[in-house]
């Protein structure tokens, strides 16, 4: 589960940088790459938050649960199937997201595909750290 929590550590590092780039006042040339790809243009949408709340903050928010359940409470029984599902919903909405940036924005955010490499990755390692669990209790 070490892996899982790394990767979810770089969840929160992206997420923290998206973040930032929601609250800047000023534009950044970060991930201004031609028309296909602004991260400032994702990050202020009117997608870039929910009832208010940033959707960079929910995600840090989310990585920092998948490091709280593949550290402190990785020894409980209950653990891989929580860190499955909340993967899971974890990619679900970034998923959800990158319909958006796809279909209604028509514009790519470097950070925001990198947060869907990551949590992708992390729920396919819940998956297998989960089945090996169950696997093992037969």
């Amino acid at each position: 589960m070490s892996f899982v929590a790394i990767l979810a550590v770089c969840g929160i590092a992206v997420s923290s940088v998206s973040l930032q780039h929601h609250y800047a006042i000023s534009k950044t040339a970060y991930c201004d790459i031609g028309e296909t790809f602004n991260c400032d243009i994702v990050n202020r949408s009117e997608y870039s938050s929910i009832l208010g709340i940033p959707v960079a903050l929910i995600g840090m928010l989310g990585y920092a649960a998948l490091v709280g359940l593949a550290t402190v409470y990785r020894e409980r029984r209950e653990t891989p199937a929580m860190l499955l599902g909340a993967a899971a919903v974890g990619l679900a909405f970034a998923l959800y997201l990158t319909y958006i940036e796809a279909r209604v924005l028509g514009v790519w955010c470097i950070l925001c595909l990198s947060s869907l490499a990551l949590i992708a990755t992390t729920t396919l390692l819940a998956a297998v750290i989960w089945w090996k669990r169950d696997s093992s209790s037969e």
